[in-house]
């Protein structure tokens, strides 16, 4: 081989050079150039061997609309978007043992597919995937029969792409990113460069064919997905599992192209893998009997297209040293503050001196706008020790003014909450009384008893009246 055929590429970050150096001027590390042979001749994608490279009008390309795979799994297709969308690449990251593979697998036995499934798995072995399907019980009368999953156990590339031609799988999943290697991408696995050439080839493939990909990928001890972050920019969709206290799991899309990053799926981990929730009362709310505690208020809040109720828990004790500290990990300790800074400016209620511990019963983290107004009484009731009355459904957002300002659907907040059996809704002042009259004298909600405030103030004392 010619020199001029030959560089010196970085295992670590990929940077070439054109002669050898002992250490990287890209990534600074040492002794990780590698003599690689040049990448020549690379036909485009999309464009086939020997074909001259040619543009399309938008409007002749057909959009692809049902070109949607349902995985089976209802809580699935709904932070996908509707389903697995075909020639698209998907990565899943989490925590080791919540739950990735098992959700995979799962959906492989379970998609509505008419052709094969490919499961390649460089940290498991095949014996060890069919010991733990059997064990969930996948191939029971509504899923695939065994023989329509291909399981392939290795991470080269070179392997997979012979495998790939082979099968023609309609689904893809690599378990995981980090054990793909190629002796074209340099030496040491799990590199970065790695990761990004293998990746690429791979979503490079089921771009050309009606395929999906899912890369299972490895998280950092902050919960991000392990890697270089343009393997993120890379996929279509990017999903991230997350688990509370308890054998609830949270998945949520950090990034979609074909559906709203808004959504959430709730599973829970029984012995048969993992189960849709369908109530979700049982897990983010609590049961009593008789009056509230203080610091509880109930939030109806949006995630996506579901609303649903949880309870907010607050406690307020007199900090020590001066120093005051908020202590919330399910709702931003921002937030917190600001309706804390909201609360002592406009209800003279003093909050600077304490430190504030906030809590959301389940476990589930809150980023819907919609649980301020929920989140500010339960602050207020914590600090003067009156509790809210039972029954009491709260949704609006707290302005630094004080206002309380309109949330996304109403009514089906309120339909939620009268659902759940609570009998009155705080919420805000609609800008179109028409509007607001036609949702709350729907059907669904004929009884409930709807309170409206313009502000924190007034909020205040439609709730506790004169004890205000």
């Amino acid at each position: 081989m010619k020199k001029k055929d030959l560089v010196y590429r970085c295992g670590n970050c990929g940077h070439e050079e054109p002669k050898w150096l002992g250490r990287c001027p890209e990534c600074g590390e040492w002794n990780t150039l590698a003599e690689t042979a040049l990448n020549q001749g690379r036909s485009p994608s999309f464009s086939g061997k020997g074909s001259m490279p040619q543009s399309f009008p938008l409007a002749s390309i057909d959009p692809q609309e049902s070109g949607r795979i349902g995985s089976g799994i209802p809580e699935f297709d709904r932070v996908l978007g509707g389903g697995i969308m075909k020639r698209s690449a998907v990565l899943v990251g989490g925590e080791p043992g919540i739950g990735k593979s098992t959700l995979l697998l799962q959906a492989a036995s379970l998609a509505d597919t008419r052709g094969r499934v490919l499961y390649i798995s460089g940290e498991e072995s095949a014996g060890q995937i069919r010991m733990r399907s059997d064990r969930l019980g996948l191939f029971g009368t509504s899923s695939k029969s065994p023989e329509q999953i291909e399981i392939f156990c290795s991470g080269k590339l070179e392997d997979i792409n012979i495998v790939l031609e082979s099968v023609k799988p309609v689904i893809i999943i690599v378990d995981s990113a980090q054990t793909l290697y190629s002796a074209e991408a340099g030496t040491g696995r799990g590199t970065v460069n790695q990761m990004k050439f293998c990746s690429y080839e791979l979503i490079s493939w089921v771009k050309e064919h009606d395929s999906a990909l899912f890369l299972v990928a490895h998280v950092t001890k902050d919960g991000l997905i392990s890697g270089p972050k343009s393997l993120e920019h890379m996929v279509d969709t990017v999903l991230y599992f997350e688990q509370n206290d308890t054998e609830c799991r949270f998945l949520r899309a950090a990034k979609n192209r074909f559906g709203s990053v808004d959504e959430i799926g709730i599973f829970t981990m029984t012995e048969k893998g993992l189960s849709t929730v369908e109530d979700t009362s049982l897990l983010f709310l609590v049961r009593r009997e008789g009056d509230l505690p203080p610091g509880v208020a109930t939030a109806a809040v949006l995630e996506g297209s579901r609303s649903f109720l949880v309870e907010i828990q607050a406690l307020t004790v007199p900090a020590k040293g001066g120093l005051t500290r908020v202590y919330s990990d399910r709702i931003d300790s921002a937030r917190v503050s600001r309706v804390a800074a909201a609360l002592e400016k406009h209800l003279s209620l003093r909050l600077s001196d304490q430190d504030i511990y906030v809590n959301v019963a389940g476990g589930i983290r809150i980023a819907d706008v919609g649980a301020e107004l929920a989140l500010a009484f339960a602050l207020y009731s914590a600090r003067t020790g009156l509790p809210l009355p039972s029954g009491t459904a709260i949704a609006g957002e707290l302005s630094l003014t004080g206002e309380i300002r309109p949330v996304r659907r109403p009514a089906g907040r309120i339909r939620s909450a009268r659902g759940m059996g609570f009998n009155s809704f705080l919420g805000p002042r609609a800008d179109d009384s028409g509007r607001q009259q036609k949702e709350e004298g729907g059907p669904d909600i004929p009884s409930a008893r709807i309170l409206r405030a313009g502000n924190i103030k007034e909020a205040v004392k439609l709730l506790f009246g004169k004890n205000l």
